[in-house]
Formats: structure tokens, sequence, C-alpha cells
């Protein structure tokens, strides 16, 4: 009997931040703890679940209109916002790393925000840009419905090398090549998104659409254009 089949699946964000060196595209990953319950020991992408109080943070700018038109596709509840939030709280919390815009005054903090915002800097989601969704298969022992961002570390604030205000959830914060990623201990999906990444940057977005990878009763795979 498959004691995780009523396993909640929670909305989550992911940014894949994407640094060009010369000629050579990275990409910051870091390493999941080995007892972690879910991907333990796996490398991945700065990324979790959306919080409740995502919906009360205040923006500078949003995702374009487009993203948000996509996000919403598929989805019971508009939380495109909140997607975003996530995103950048989470790149901010994992790798301590903030995408943000200066702003001359802010009236009110958000509760948790004090560290990210501390120098009057709000949080700035007008650069992630939505290429990828997938829900975690049947029988894990968590379940995410996940949207992946691609953003250009160009737009984030401060020394981009810098891991110091990161949280110990992810160990063995790094940016690597693009091209040797997959010589990493990588889950599955981020295999796949890696891989549509590459095809992103050699040709752009993908013309199809958003793909996504359903995992439900079947598994799913379509496009959301």
């Amino acid at each position: 009997m498959n004691e995780n089949k009523d396993v909640p699946i929670r909305d989550a964000a992911t940014v894949i931040l994407l640094r060009q060196k010369k000629d050579s595209t990275y990409v910051l990953m870091g390493q999941r703890g080995n007892k972690a319950a879910f991907m333990p020991s796996k490398y991945v992408f700065p990324g979790g679940a959306v919080d409740e109080d995502d919906t009360n943070v205040e923006l500078f700018k949003t995702i374009n209109k487009k993203g948000i038109d996509l996000l919403h596709q598929y989805s019971e509840k508009k939380i495109a916002k909140e997607l975003s939030v996530a995103a950048i709280r989470e790149l901010w919390e994992e790798a301590g790393l903030r995408l943000c815009a200066k702003v001359e005054k802010i009236v009110k903090v958000s509760p948790g925000w004090e560290d990210f915002c501390d120098g009057c800097y709000l949080p700035d989601a007008s650069n992630l840009e939505y290429v990828f969704r997938a829900i975690t298969p049947p029988g894990r022992p968590r379940r995410f419905d996940a949207r992946f961002f691609i953003c250009k570390a160009e737009n984030v604030h401060g020394n981009l090398d810098d891991f110091s205000s990161a949280s110990t959830e992810l160990s063995h914060l790094h940016w690597i090549d693009i091209n040797e990623v997959k010589s990493l201990n990588l889950p599955f999906i981020t295999e796949v998104v890696i891989n549509e990444v590459k095809e992103i940057i050699k040709d752009g977005p993908n013309k199809k659409g958003v793909p996504f990878f359903k995992h439900g009763a079947s598994s799913d795979f379509i496009f959301i254009s």
C-alpha cells in the first residue's frame, strides 16, 4: 500500500541563475543535505515552496504580463505574484543573493524581509522568465508543483560569489559550466530542465510554449502557450 498517495502538492518556485563568463554560461547549483526528506544529496537550483505570507510582500516590479498569463494557466489560483516572491525569497535564503531594485523609501517591510530590504531594496521580479513547470510524481514523501524561472546573474545585486548570507539548506554552492552540470548528482527533472535551458540559450524561448510535466493519474506532458 502506498502511504504517500495523499501527499498534498505545494506550489513552488525555482531560480535558474545564469552567469556569462567569456564564451561559457555558468549556472548556480547547491547540494541538499544527505538527511533531507526530499531529494537528499542531490544538486539543485535554489528554490522552494510558496509561503502564505508571500502574497503580502511588496514587489518593485512584477514579472511581465506574458509570464503572468502563462503562470495562471492550468492553475486553480492566480498566484503569479506569490510564485515570483517565492523565487526571489528562496534565492536570498538559500544563496544569499538579492534580486532587487533600489528605492528611495519603503513604507513597511514585510516580516522576515528585514535583511533583504536593508538599504532600501525591494524584491524585483521583472527579470524572471518562466520557462518550465513540473509536478513531483506520486509516491514521493513531498510533492511540489514547481515553476522554474531563468534569471541573468547581471540582474542580481551584490557580489555573485558571496554566499555568506545564505542559510545552510544548500551546501557546496557554486557556479558550474552548464555543459558540466550533468557530472553532478542530479534529480531526473533537473537534467530535463538543464536540457531545456541549453536550448533556450542556443535558440531562444521554446516556440511550442512552456513545457509542463503534469504527473497526475498519468505522466502527461504538455506545452503551456
